[in-house]
């Protein structure tokens, strides 16, 4: 274990799951300790030395959103991620509102969680959005992606072809400067597009 290497906290109550993890991010040369609760993950010096919290959602006593709360007062420059089983767009969307950088679904894809980890211990190079703006139509798919709705159901809210849909929400992933839909969500909530209705 490289102790000079970047402290990662990973909290998960589940021990298959903080092995794969601590295996995976160790054999990238970070130095990664691992907790079986959230009380476990602040007891002692707390988040001290930490410069990422992978925490999971839904844990006995302190879930994953709490965790995610208390680390946003204790050390608001700490990058956190949330990872679940359950994960569906509102969950995400509360969770990059509460201050999650990333939310990852359960089974955890190894590519995916190195690329996450690797982005949250990177200095913000963020690239920003288009200087072009977000259209009214387009608006209104991005709020009803954000409600949750497929391609076919906003197709039918809005009487639009499928194929039209998809053109604007690539149009809207390209103007936010999205790579998927959790980015979307997380670039939404930062420039404050999901509170407007």
């Amino acid at each position: 274990m490289n102790q000079s290497a970047p402290r990662i906290f990973f909290v998960d109550d589940e021990p298959e799951i903080r092995s794969v993890v601590e295996r995976t991010l160790k054999q990238q040369g970070l130095y990664v300790t691992c907790f079986a609760s959230a009380g476990d993950c602040l007891k002692g010096k707390g988040l001290k030395g930490c410069r990422l919290l992978i925490t999971d959602l839904r844990m006995p006593g302190m879930d994953g959103l709490e965790l995610l709360a208390r680390a946003r007062r204790m050390a608001p420059w700490l990058p956190v991620v949330v990872v679940s089983g359950y994960g569906d767009i509102s969950t995400a969307v509360r969770t990059v509102k509460t201050g999650a950088v990333n939310f990852l679904q359960k089974p955890l894809d190894r590519e995916e969680l190195l690329r996450v980890v690797d982005a949250a211990l990177r200095p913000s190079a963020d690239p920003g959005c288009s200087s072009r703006p977000v259209t009214r139509t387009e608006a209104r798919v991005l709020q009803l992606i954000l409600d949750g709705k497929s391609n076919k159901e906003i197709t039918s809210i809005l009487h639009r072809a499928e194929r039209t849909i998809e053109v604007h929400r690539s149009h809207i992933m390209h103007k936010l400067g999205a790579r998927n839909r959790i980015d979307l969500i997380r670039r939404t909530v930062a420039i404050g597009l999901s509170d407007q209705k």
